[in-house]
C-alpha cells in the first residue's frame, strides 16, 4: 500500500455521472480523498494550487473528454506540457466510444479509457481496477 493516500481527481461537468463515480468509491469503501472540477480549466487550477485550493499529491484524475471551456483533450495537452504536471496518472472515464478519441487519448499517455456506458452494471469491478492499480503502482514523492 502506497506510504502517502492517493487523492483523487474527478474531472467531469455531469453533475449525475460525477454523483455515481463519488456513490461507486464510497460504496466500495475507498476512502481516499476525492476532488470535483466541472472543466479542465477547474481541474488545471486545482492542480496548480490556484485560487486557494489544491489537491494534494500524489493524485489520480478520473477524466471525461467531452466538457465545455477545455475539453479534456485539451487538458491533457497542456499538463503533458508543464514540467510539474506532465506525469500525472490520468485515467479517461467518458462517454465517448469514438475510436478517433481513444487513439488521442493515448497519445497524450493516459493510462487507461474506460467508456461509462460500458462499465453499467460492472462499474464496481472498474472502481475495484481503479483501486488496485493505486495500491500497487508505487507513486514518487513529489
Amino acid at each position: 500500500m502506497p506510504t502517502n493516500p492517493v487523492s483523487i481527481l474527478l474531472i467531469d461537468d455531469d453533475d449525475i455521472e460525477a454523483e455515481m463515480v463519488e456513490r461507486s468509491l464510497r460504496k466500495a469503501r475507498i476512502a481516499n480523498d476525492v476532488y470535483r472540477a466541472r472543466d479542465g480549466e477547474q481541474g488545471l487550477e486545482l492542480l496548480r494550487g490556484e485560487n486557494g485550493r489544491t489537491v494534494p499529491n500524489p493524485i489520480m484524475v478520473l477524466l471525461d473528454l467531452n466538457m465545455p471551456r477545455m475539453s479534456g483533450l485539451e487538458f491533457l495537452d497542456i499538463i503533458r506540457q508543464d514540467e510539474k504536471l506532465k506525469g500525472t496518472v490520468v485515467f479517461v472515464l467518458t462517454t465517448s466510444n469514438d475510436e478517433r478519441d481513444k487513439i488521442e487519448a493515448y497519445s497524450r499517455f493516459v493510462s487507461g479509457y474506460i467508456v461509462k456506458s460500458s462499465a453499467g452494471p460492472q462499474f464496481t469491478q472498474l472502481i475495484d481496477m481503479i483501486e488496485h492499480f493505486w495500491k500497487v503502482v508505487e507513486f514518487p514523492e513529489a
